[in-house]
């Protein structure tokens, strides 16, 4: 069947509510939802029973980078700083040297073993060398796994931020293969231009989105997201416009967002993380459309050959190598190791090749294909398992919750104060996202005048305000006063 504009909502319809109705079903079997999305692609494609044909990479391509500002996005949203900061370091050394090592390990063990060029084989090293942010954070979130020693910071942010790396190496390996005569060192000057030039622009839009978003005025609550998502697309082309790395650039404005107060920001957060789920589910499928299973077959033994390779060697001895500078038990590296998921950012980047229009593109394409697919299935579905068997999971019964989730439930709102707002108080005048309340407590209602007003962040205190807040511990009143510079004595009541 052939996509046209009078079918395309109802199959792509259909296949959405497909594969959302799989997913809520899937993990009772240990099978990761994103493969499954993949699948539901393949069983509607032209080799399928949908029949649907579809052979366009360069379409895929821009959804796939679509996608992935989505995803990047709202992963770096749910990104704590006091989480990250100390395992920043270990985390860069992953996303960059990790990335690195894996790359050419692996690109030079497909040079040994097929009749691929040296730049070939390094080229298929770094499609695969990221870990998928999409699939870790889907897997592990899903699976809510509770992790001990700040593994589970160490490898959100490893899979957050080395998608960069990996694009890097991509299109420089991809530049050497057309152009042979190239050095190798010429792959040196775009690695540093496009990492500090999208740092810098990440850092520079994330304070620029938050002095935006927090200025104007807008009419209705609604708009805010759709500002936000603006916003995020011009950082990303802005930024791959002046010579940076769109996809660093995103993650790093978000993780800025993500730690700095600014309005809506809970309707913001939560629209990015079912916008994210979409992108995903969209991604997959569309992946899964735009491959042929009986291109796959030809290429599995080889494909397996460098899927284990990848998997019980590249990337492991690329772990152990990043963490050398590091204090670790040897069982948190080697889960972090067995944690790096290939998923859809690889299949997204073997597309390039394709529309280069290299030789082996095509082999190249349904390798990855087919590594993604088996990290996916086989280490996607034995996190858990691994987990206890290297003793780096908590007991059930232990299991840390979410601050923010535990302080919306009823039992944590234990402590409720009255605050009244001196004519000449410190926070008369202000919005409240400029206060920068802490995030265990909140100002339910204002009392105004007898009127009972809910309030947002973009609300104005006014002299003699009474606000009622509600917090999770003493303490966290405690900063309260702090970030109104009140005393307690300006409390009407205090349960």
């Amino acid at each position: 069947m052939n996509i046209t504009i009078e079918n395309i909502l109802l199959v792509g319809s259909l296949l959405l509510l497909i594969s959302i109705l799989i997913g809520k079903t899937s993990y009772r079997f240990g099978i990761p939802t994103l493969v499954l999305f993949l699948f539901v692609g393949i069983l509607a494609g032209s080799e399928g029973i949908g029949k649907i044909y579809f052979d366009n990479p360069r379409l895929a391509q821009f959804i796939g980078v679509v996608s992935l500002n989505f995803i990047l996005f709202s992963g770096g949203l749910d990104t704590n700083w006091k989480a990250i900061k100390p395992v920043l370091w270990q985390g860069i050394s992953l996303s960059t040297l990790g990335v690195l090592l894996t790359a050419v390990s692996l690109g030079t063990f497909v040079w040994l073993v097929t009749d691929f060029s040296i730049y070939e084989g390094l080229l298929l090293g770094a499609i695969v060398s990221s870990t998928d942010a999409a699939a870790v954070f889907s897997i592990l979130r899903s699976k809510n796994l509770a992790l001990k020693n700040k593994l589970k910071p160490t490898l959100e942010l490893e899979s957050g931020s080395n998608d960069p790396m990996a694009y890097v190496l991509t299109i420089a390996f991809l530049g050497l293969v057309v152009n042979p005569e190239q050095s190798i060192l010429s792959v040196i000057p775009l690695f540093l231009k496009q990492m500090i030039i999208g740092g810098l622009a990440g850092l520079a839009f994330g304070k620029l989105t938050k002095f935006i978003v927090n200025k104007i005025q807008l009419t209705y609550e609604g708009i805010y997201p759709v500002l936000v998502i603006s916003l995020m697309f011009i950082t990303f082309s802005a930024t791959d416009f002046i010579g940076g790395n769109g996809f660093l650039s995103i993650y790093i404005c978000a993780v800025y967002l993500a730690n700095h107060d600014f309005i809506h920001k809970g309707t913001i957060i939560k629209m990015f993380d079912s916008l994210a789920w979409l992108m995903q589910i969209v991604l997959f499928l569309t992946l899964g459309l735009l491959v042929f299973p009986s291109h796959i077959l030809p290429v599995i033994g080889i494909g397996l050959v460098i899927s284990l390779f990848l998997i019980l060697i590249a990337r492991p001895v690329s772990v152990f190598l990043a963490l050398l500078p590091f204090k670790m038990k040897p069982r948190r590296r080697f889960y972090i190791s067995w944690v790096g998921l290939r998923g859809a950012v690889p299949i997204v980047f073997a597309t390039y090749p394709l529309l280069a229009g290299i030789e082996k593109a095509d082999m190249i394409f349904n390798i990855v294909f087919f590594i993604s697919l088996t990290s996916v299935l086989l280490q996607g579905t034995t996190l858990n398992l691994v987990a206890k068997w290297l003793h780096v999971s908590l007991p059930e019964q232990v299991k840390p919750e979410d601050p923010l989730d535990t302080f919306l439930s009823e039992q944590a709102k234990k402590v409720m104060q009255e605050i009244t707002i001196l004519e000449d108080g410190f926070a008369s005048g202000k919005k409240i996202v400029d206060l920068h309340f802490p995030r265990t407590a909140l100002i339910a209602m204002i009392n105004r005048n007898k009127e009972y007003l809910t309030p947002n962040g973009s609300t104005v205190i006014e002299p003699n305000d009474i606000l009622i807040i509600l917090a999770d511990t003493q303490q966290a009143m405690d900063e309260v006063h702090e970030a109104l510079q009140t005393t307690p004595e300006q409390k009407a009541t205090d349960d």
